[in-house]
Parts: C-alpha cells; sequence; structure tokens
C-alpha cells in the first residue's frame, strides 16, 4: 500500500473516533460517582441533529452550536430526572432513556 494512503486512513479513523473518545471519557469520570448512564451518544446524537437544523434553518451556525447545546443539555437533563426518579424507588443504578 501506499504511505499515503496508510496516513489517510489513520487520519480519518482518529479524526471520526475523537468525539466518542470525548464522549466515553466524560463517562468514565461520571461512573466514578456510581451512575451508568448507557444514553451518552444519543445525546450527543441529539444535540448534533438538532444543532445542523438550526443552523441551515436559520443561516448562523453560532446559532447552531447555541440550539444543539441546549438540546442536548434538554436530553441529559431528562436522563438525570428520569435516574433520580429512578433511584428513589430502588430501581437500580442504570438510567437508560431511549432517545433514539
Amino acid at each position: 500500500m501506499n504511505e499515503a494512503l496508510i496516513v489517510a486512513i489513520i487520519v480519518a479513523v482518529v479524526t471520526s473516533a475523537t468525539p466518542i473518545l470525548i464522549a466515553a471519557l466524560g463517562e468514565l469520570v461520571v461512573e466514578k460517582s456510581g451512575v451508568l448512564n448507557l444514553g451518552v451518544e444519543g445525546m450527543m446524537l441529539i444535540g448534533a441533529v438538532t444543532g445542523f437544523i438550526v443552523s441551515v434553518s436559520t443561516g448562523v451556525p453560532a446559532l447552531g452550536a447555541l440550539g444543539g447545546m441546549a438540546a442536548a443539555a434538554a436530553a441529559s437533563l431528562t436522563a438525570s430526572y428520569t435516574h433520580l426518579k429512578l433511584a428513589t424507588i430502588e430501581a437500580g443504578e442504570v438510567s437508560v432513556v431511549a432517545v433514539q
């Protein structure tokens, strides 16, 4: 194989894997508190899709970024509220929210 092709593949893999690695690092920190959140990728997806829709419909990328952050924060608040309500009825420590 060509060296340039190998370098291009490695760059593409690292570029596409970075957001998932950042989410996994955040989940690793959260798991130290005793909560297993299985909806991290779904929250990222909600933020990304909402940010894209807002950015395309308004034509302002900064507003799209703010919309994506707000949507992901709302999904996160929903997940945390659900976990707290389930934890009070002794349902366990796994927080699963259907966001996809």
